[in-house]
């Protein structure tokens, strides 16, 4: 806790710190953020580290994993602190976020504690840090209540650095990204052998999208290439060592159906980007291969393909609504557990009320569905959701002259 306090600190007074500037440029700095209350109840078993959060991959892969059906929760690890800075420069406008809701993941998966969101600067057309990665496609989220979002959907903020030849609306966007995959041993996985194969990742990510946006709303289309690779380090009368080329391309929508109307469309196939998915499970997969017994097992990238399509509707400047499905499905391979996840499936709808300025109130109704490799076992949960949001926000402006 205590680094987390000194990290928001130097960012802060870095990000308030000031940039020679253009003649009479104006300085922006902003504090914003919302408090959120969350509240419900699991009809189904689900993960208890997700209680608020609708996840197919953390459903049971086998009958009663955890626990009985049927849970009342309560939740406020959706709420969100974050600065930003904006500068005019005669290189172009210095741009800095820096933002954090309290949602636990990875080893502190289950907990309310600092999360960290964004990180990220930008120069002109050069941008680097913490922020969504330029293959996927934010805007793609719904205005839903739910946390996690669609499964099939693409959203991974990634360490990058990036380029922005083409900047507005209609933009084009190129980046570096942290390299980053998981594995699953499979029917192998509990074999000493393997716990002696070590990743290897001596190449960046390369990611990026293309946008055209026009009154009827825009189309992208996004693109990813990495390399994988993992090293054998035990005896030599077998090779375990291997690599894997990911890639993926996608493709997505927002379309504006009059005033009141928002289609969200997405698109997504690729091998081996499993963890660039909203949800889905490893990106590299265990083969069987026994003609060769130098190498009787090798890891293969897995396909993948994510689906979504969601409407989000408004009434009026008080009451929206959205509602729409997504699916996750996964090509396994054939060294993989029966249990392993094939396809993950997500439902939401909802009625959402603003009648004040920075108040929403609104409930939500939510499905997932798991479907396992080979054992014909899946799990479904449904959950109702209430929630109530209290956002804030204040800009700092001050005329500077050079």
């Amino acid at each position: 806790m205590k680094t987390n306090r000194i990290l928001f600190f130097v960012l802060f007074f870095a990000f308030a710190s000031t940039v020679p500037a253009q003649k009479d440029s104006l300085k922006v700095f902003e504090i914003y953020g919302f408090a959120q209350t969350d509240m419900g109840y699991n009809f189904n078993q689900v993960n208890p580290q997700y209680y608020d959060a609708m996840r197919p991959s953390r459903l049971p892969a086998y009958k009663d994993e955890f626990g009985s059906n049927g849970n009342v929760y309560f939740s406020v690890r959706q709420t969100r602190f974050g600065v930003k800075s904006a500068i005019p420069t005669k290189f172009g406008d210095f741009t800095t976020v820096f933002d954090f809701d309290l949602f636990g993941v990875g080893s502190d998966a289950g907990k309310t504690t600092i999360r960290l969101r964004h990180a990220y600067g930008q120069l002109g057309h050069f941008g680097a840090g913490q922020t969504e990665s330029a293959f996927m496609d934010v805007d793609v989220f719904p205005n839903t209540l739910e946390y996690w979002g669609p499964c099939g959907m693409l959203f991974y903020r990634n360490i990058q650095v990036r380029w922005i030849p083409i900047m507005g609306a209609t933009n084009l966007v190129f980046a570096l990204e942290m390299p980053g995959a998981s594995g699953d041993g499979g029917v192998y996985g509990d074999r000493v052998e393997l716990s002696y194969v070590t990743p290897q990742l001596q190449l960046p990510d390369l990611t990026g999208h293309y946008r055209f946006a026009r009154k009827f709303g825009y189309v992208q289309l996004g693109g990813i290439v990495r390399s994988i690779k993992w090293k054998y380090n035990g005896a030599d009368t077998i090779d375990l060592s291997g690599s894997a080329i990911g890639w993926g391309v996608s493709l997505s929508t927002g379309l504006n159906l009059g005033k009141k109307i928002v289609v969200h469309l997405q698109g997504v196939y690729g091998e081996g980007v499993e963890n660039y998915f909203n949800d889905a499970p490893v990106d590299i997969g265990v083969q069987n291969n026994f003609s060769d017994t130098y190498r009787p097992i090798k890891g293969v990238a897995l396909p993948d393909m994510g689906l979504v399509a969601f409407v989000d509707f408004n009434w009026s400047k008080k009451l929206t609504s959205s509602a729409g499905y997504s699916t996750t499905i996964i090509t396994n391979s054939d060294g993989q557990k029966p249990d392993a996840f094939k396809q993950g499936q997500y439902a939401a709808a909802n009625l959402l009320c603003y009648p004040w300025p920075g108040v929403m109130a609104g409930v939500e109704l939510q499905w997932i569905m798991r479907n396992n490799y080979s054992d014909g076992f899946s799990s479904s949960a449904t959950k109702i959701n209430f929630s109530f949001k209290y956002s804030f926000s204040h800009a700092f402006y001050k005329k500077t002259k050079s």
